[in-house]
């Protein structure tokens, strides 16, 4: 039967994802389809750093040896294997221990945060989450609509006075911390505030993820232990993940927490994507097993530390004065600030301006905060992905940009 006049349908969506907008960063990126344009917008680890050649090797030895297991179904909590040797490993780390704990395999770090949010928090439960924090994750806290309160960052990382002060307020599930190199800022939280929030956390009731998606990309001062490693209860959930030393593409993250809080991320797993692929669990259970992990790292950092430096330097000779910005020992990201009485908007112009009118791309702080209307001065760089030559060349541009707009 003919339909006439017929007008676009309408829909109505869930309350979990009717507030959802797509994340500023994938609106920014879109302009680096435009080949002019240098991107220090990304969040992908350096090109140059990860082992292509020898993972191109390991998959085709596995699909030419093992179709029949890359090929097929696997179980939900994870290839056999790869699980038996993170569980190894992070022993040794003190990070995961067999008396309570357990061990899955994700499909990257976003979906073990995803999960702990799913199977611990109510709607309406009070999620902490460092104030500005990663936006992936705070969407997918949002998706459950959760009660998500910020806590402001400083140069040693969250405010423990004001997290206490949140905590007492009582109903708080989860605390979301990213202890390494923080995205977006790149601050490392110190120890002392680690051992501080796992007794406040205890205290309160509260369970903490602990996101360490950037911890084996140090290349400046000293190792500092993991929250986890304080864990005696189970009160402290950790993901990690292969994205930035291996690759982001094959999807391969894990998460370490109680076993009762696993099995019920398992069952949730199921419902979701069944199990993280079977090729790329393979493939990272080979490369562990063919090399020195600990020496592949290492072999990682100088990379890391050339192009930081590149940036930082970069900045302190072309920036406007009056632009803070952190000095991170790792991971991928540096944050900068404009000066006092600057406000969102011209913060935002600025960030605009820069990618539609000098083609160099860069992430707005807005993309960041815990709530749409908190005000922000600051903006994103990365220095991992852009070539040497971007970066000097992008970091020149907008310093000139920076001092048109804000003065020497």
């Amino acid at each position: 039967m003919e339909v006439l006049n017929q007008q676009p349908r309408k829909f109505t969506f869930s309350n979990k994802v009717a507030g959802l907008q797509a994340s500023a960063i994938r609106e920014i990126l879109k302009y680096s389809a435009d080949p002019e344009v240098i991107s220090l917008a990304a969040g992908s680890p350096a090109p140059e750093a990860l082992p292509f050649e020898q993972l191109t090797e390991i998959s085709a030895q596995l699909l030419k040896e093992q179709p029949n297991i890359a090929y097929q179904y696997g179980v939900t909590e994870g290839y056999q294997p790869l699980r038996d040797k993170l569980k190894e490993m992070l022993e040794k780390r003190g990070i995961f221990d067999p008396r309570y704990d357990d061990l899955i395999i994700t499909s990257g770090a976003q979906q073990a945060n995803e999960l702990a949010a799913k199977v611990l928090c109510n709607e309406g439960d009070t999620l902490i989450a460092e104030a500005p924090s990663f936006i992936g994750s705070l969407n997918a806290f949002r998706s459950y609509n959760v009660n998500l309160v910020g806590v402001e960052m400083e140069q040693d990382g969250i405010n423990t006075d004001a997290l206490e002060e949140k905590l007492k307020e009582g109903g708080v599930k989860l605390v979301y911390l990213i202890p390494n190199f923080q995205n977006p800022t790149g601050i490392t939280l110190s120890w002392e505030k680690r051992v501080k929030i796992y007794a406040m956390c205890h205290k309160y009731g509260a369970v903490i993820l602990e996101d360490n998606p950037y911890g084996d990309l140090r290349f400046a001062g000293e190792d500092i232990k993991s929250i986890k490693q304080l864990d005696t209860d189970g009160s402290v959930i950790y993901s990690g993940t292969f994205s930035k030393i291996l690759s982001p593409g094959i999807r391969v993250g894990y998460v370490v927490a109680h076993k009762d809080v696993i099995q019920k991320m398992v069952v949730c797993k199921q419902v979701a994507d069944v199990h993280t692929p079977m090729w790329s669990q393979m493939l990272c259970e080979r490369f562990i097993k063919q090399n020195d992990m600990d020496k592949y790292i290492n072999s990682l950092h100088g990379v890391y530390e050339h192009k930081c430096g590149l940036m930082l330097d970069g900045i302190a000779k072309n920036f406007s004065g009056s632009i803070e910005y952190t000095r991170p020992q790792g991971g991928l990201f540096i944050w900068c600030t404009l000066p006092e009485g600057v406000t969102t908007q011209q913060m935002v112009d600025f960030c605009t301006t820069a990618v539609r009118d000098y083609k160099v791309a860069i992430v707005p702080g807005t993309a960041f905060t815990i709530n749409g209307s908190d005000q922000t001065r600051s903006f994103r760089l990365n220095f991992s992905t852009p070539t040497d030559e971007k970066i000097v060349k992008g970091v020149e541009i907008l310093g000139k940009l920076s001092k048109q707009m804000f003065g020497e």
